[in-house]
C-alpha cells in the first residue's frame, strides 16, 4: 500500500488538511509534510518529500501543495502511484503575476504582513464562504501565523517554479484534479489544461467553491478524495 503525503498550499500548515485527515482510509497512513517551510524551491520541496517518504507514494497537493507534487513526479516518476492535486496550474508564473508577487514581497519585507493577507480573503474564497468570519478568521490565523519569512521565501519558490506541462503527458499513474468552479487563483481554465496533458486524469469540479477547496466544501472534497482511492487502490 502506497504512503499518502499531504503537501499544504502556500503559508499553509496541515490545519489545512484538518477535515480531510480524519476522514481518510487508515491503510495510506497519511501524513501531512512541512517542506514548504524548510525549503527554498518547488524542485527542493519535491525532492526532500522523496527523500523524507519511504517506498510508493500518492502526492495529495493543494496549489502550491500541487506545484511540489507535480515536481516530485518528474523527479522521480517510479516513486508516484497516484497524484490528488487540487487548485493548482502545472504553468510557470505568469509576469503579470510575478509582478505582483514582487509588490507583495517588498511589503512583507517592510512588515506589512496583515495588510496584505486580509484583502486576499476575496480571491481565496467564494463570495458564499468569504462571509462566513469564522472560516476567514481560521484562515488568517493560518496564513498570518506563518509569518512574513515564510511568506517571502514561499513567494519566491512559486514564482520560479517550473513549467510541469513539459512532463505532464509522460505520466502513467491516475490522477485527481479537484477546482472551484470560482477558483481565481488557480481559474478553472488550469484544470482543463492539465487534464488534456494527463493520459489518466480524473476532473472533479467543486461548486461555489473558490481556491480553498479543503477548507470552503470539506464534504465534498472528502468524498471525492476517498472515492479516487477506493477506485484505484481498492485494498485500502
Amino acid at each position: 500500500m502506497p504512503h499518502l503525503v499531504l503537501l499544504p498550499g502556500l503559508a499553509c500548515d496541515e490545519r489545512l488538511w484538518e477535515a480531510q485527515l480524519p476522514a481518510l482510509p487508515v491503510a495510506f497512513k497519511a501524513r501531512v509534510s512541512d517542506v514548504q517551510t524548510r525549503h527554498d524551491t518547488i524542485e527542493g520541496m519535491a525532492g526532500a518529500v522523496l527523500r523524507e517518504h519511504d517506498g510508493p507514494l500518492v502526492l495529495c497537493g493543494a496549489s502550491m501543495g500541487g506545484m511540489v507534487a507535480m515536481e516530485a513526479a518528474r523527479q522521480a516518476p517510479e516513486r508516484i502511484a497516484g497524484l490528488m492535486l487540487l487548485g493548482t496550474s502545472a504553468r510557470p508564473e505568469t509576469p503579470d503575476m510575478f509582478e505582483l508577487r514582487e509588490g507583495a514581497i517588498e511589503c512583507f519585507e517592510r512588515g506589512e504582513v496583515r495588510e496584505i493577507i486580509e484583502p486576499n480573503v476575496a480571491f481565496a474564497f467564494h463570495p458564499a464562504q468569504a462571509a462566513n468570519p469564522t472560516l476567514v478568521q481560521r484562515y488568517l490565523d493560518i496564513v498570518l501565523g506563518a509569518g512574513a519569512a515564510q511568506l517571502i521565501r514561499q513567494n519566491h519558490a512559486v514564482m520560479r517554479r517550473p513549467d510541469a506541462r513539459t512532463h505532464l503527458a509522460s505520466l502513467r499513474v491516475p490522477v485527481l484534479l479537484m477546482c472551484g468552479d470560482d477558483d481565481r487563483l488557480a481559474p478553472p481554465e488550469c484544470t482543463r489544461e492539465m487534464a488534456a496533458l494527463l493520459p489518466r486524469a480524473q476532473v472533479v469540479w467543486v461548486p461555489q467553491c473558490g481556491h480553498m477547496l479543503t477548507m470552503e466544501k470539506p464534504a465534498l472534497v472528502n468524498a471525492a478524495l476517498n472515492a479516487w482511492l477506493g477506485k484505484h487502490f481498492p485494498a485500502a
